[in-house]
């Protein structure tokens, strides 16, 4: 018998650690990939950039995952097809030997090869709208609310793991191997391994909830092709005609300003010499300090937000959420006045806390924006609504951290205490979107206890 209900830290966990691997893999492992291969910078970032599209995009398809099949079906397909995509790059990444990367690999080399990242990054995009809409249907309010801070700690441990762990595995492998090109053909295979893997375990242990159907079926018709036309365009229609829909726009787009810019700098910041207001850490000091450090403020922040969030409600938490965002700033102002010397004992201890302290803000913080987003995507249409919410925070991160080193160069002369101290400031509208938004949040959802009359 299929299983209505099921424990959501039986899935919950793997779910969203699976949704972060591709992403990373795609959009930022790659791009070490491409060079240790022997593509130019200016290809390898033209390229990776490129590939960060579909999930710019995924919004225009995201109506499909709603008006056709089930959240759940889509959700193993789609662990299904990006097991096989990357077996596919995989298979058809370039073998050139030491002298040919010595001597730079032409990128029509790797024309194949990005033809499935390209189809891969498709399909890893469309399980992030399926997995999100599940999310949304398998949990009551309540429930969405206390794992949030679970979900979002899971899927940075796997930016984490991409980020740091498969770098390091390919290393390893390259130095064992004496191959470059063959250490990334095994580290490929071995992610698509651990996609197979994912794949067949939710495929089982994702439950059956009774709502998880397409929207339109409960009349029994089968849908035409018109009817499938009518119900995408009413998928984007009726997301514009939510009440407050341009205030809540406004909210996605500037919470996470202060976020935007620290996030694209602080790294940046630790690694630059002391004499340029910088900490001189080296690049496996920062991997140690973001690689494991920053997990405990991160998931004690993750989980704290969404336990506070499921007693009192989004309504109730989303000023204290708001106002701890702003300690991301605080750490680095600490950090960047004292400028702590990282080769004592005393310079550690201060560093480690203040990032610790910055992750633990991010957990908290972020518990009300995704709980905000699932809010308002609430309806008949909730999961492209929710996918329409992600490209709208997606262009609110990307605009400002755009921006972020100009800000510093030109109107602060390099300065990183002066950043932060602008980036400080930039919480006012964090804090004016949040007084405007608050009154309109329905004091019941995410409470315990409570459901939210549809």
């Amino acid at each position: 018998m299929k299983a209505r209900t099921r424990n959501p830290w039986a899935w919950i966990p793997t779910l969203y650690f699976a949704q972060g691997i591709p992403f990373i893999f795609i959009n930022m492992v790659t791009m070490v990939l491409f060079t240790e291969m022997g593509m130019n910078k200016t290809d390898a970032t033209l390229y990776t950039g490129w590939l960060y599209l579909p999930w710019v995009i995924k919004p225009f398809w995201g109506p499909i995952v709603d008006i056709l099949k089930t959240k759940r079906w889509w959700t193993v397909s789609m662990q299904l097809c990006v097991a096989i995509g990357l077996a596919a790059i995989a298979f058809t990444l370039p073998q050139p030997d030491a002298t040919e990367i010595a001597n730079g690999v032409p990128t029509s080399m790797f024309m194949v090869c990005l033809f499935f990242y390209f189809i891969t990054a498709f399909c890893s995009a469309t399980h992030d709208i399926a997995s999100d809409g599940f999310y949304m249907i398998a949990l009551n309010t309540n429930q969405q609310s206390l794992f949030v801070g679970i979900r979002s700690t899971f899927y940075r441990c796997a930016s984490v793991f991409g980020q740091g762990g498969l770098v390091m595995i390919a290393g390893a492998l390259s130095t064992g191997l004496g191959s470059v090109s063959q250490a990334w053909y095994w580290t490929i295979i071995g992610c698509s391994a651990f996609f197979a893997l994912v794949f067949l375990y939710h495929l089982f242990i994702l439950p059956y909830p009774d709502n998880d159907k397409a929207v339109g079926t409960d009349t029994g018709e089968k849908k035409s092709i018109g009817m499938i036309g009518r119900e995408f365009a009413g998928s984007f229609v009726t997301f514009f005609k939510k009440k407050y829909v341009w205030l809540a726009i406004l909210f996605m787009l500037l919470y996470r300003l202060p976020e935007a810019q620290v996030v694209k700098l602080c790294q940046v910041f630790l690694l630059a010499p002391v004499e340029d207001g910088g900490l001189g850490m080296t690049q496996t000091e920062v991997g140690f300090a973001y690689g494991v450090l920053a997990i405990i403020g991160l998931t004690v922040g993750g989980i704290i937000g969404g336990i506070c969030a499921a007693q009192g409600g989004l309504r109730k938490w989303i000023w204290p959420m708001a106002l701890a965002t702003s300690l991301n700033c605080v750490a680095y102002i600490i950090l960047s006045n004292i400028q702590p010397d990282y080769a004592l004992m005393s310079g550690k201890i201060i560093t480690w806390c203040c990032i610790i302290l910055e992750q633990f803000a991010y957990g908290f913080g972020f518990t009300a924006f995704m709980l905000f987003m699932m809010y308002f995507a609430e309806g008949q249409y909730k999961t492209s609504h929710y996918a329409i919410c992600t490209a709208f925070m997606a262009l609110g991160m990307m605009l400002p951290g755009m921006a972020a080193g100009w800000i510093l160069e030109s109107l602060f002369d390099g300065s990183y205490k002066m950043f932060f101290y602008w980036v400080l400031a930039c919480n006012a509208a964090t804090w004016t979107v949040t007084f405007l938004v608050r009154p309109h949040i329905n004091p019941e959802y995410g409470a315990k206890g409570k459901e939210v009359k549809k």
